[in-house]
């Protein structure tokens, strides 16, 4: 179980581990146990996973997009996807 007091093994994890992440710190979060304060990092640290899984789901459909509209695929930057900080 991952503990909001610790910072993630990885920086930037990838799309599926952020996710697996995230679904952890929900399942602790809805049951209520948590500080405050904990639930407040834990609530940070969400914002943050959902903003790394926005920016890999959007690389992925511009790479869908780019493969579908040319037959091939052409690489990315990820520097290059705008993510909305909404």
């Amino acid at each position: 179980m991952t503990n909001p007091d610790q910072p993630s093994d990885q920086a930037t994890p990838d799309f599926e581990a952020a996710l697996a992440e995230l679904e952890d710190l929900v399942a602790q979060m809805e049951t209520g146990d948590m500080t405050l304060e904990a639930s407040l990092k834990a609530f940070e640290r969400g914002v943050a996973l959902t903003k790394t899984c926005t920016a890999a789901l959007k690389t992925a459909e511009l790479k869908v997009q780019v493969l579908t509209a040319s037959d091939e695929l052409v690489p990315l930057d990820p520097e290059d996807v705008e993510v909305d900080d909404a």
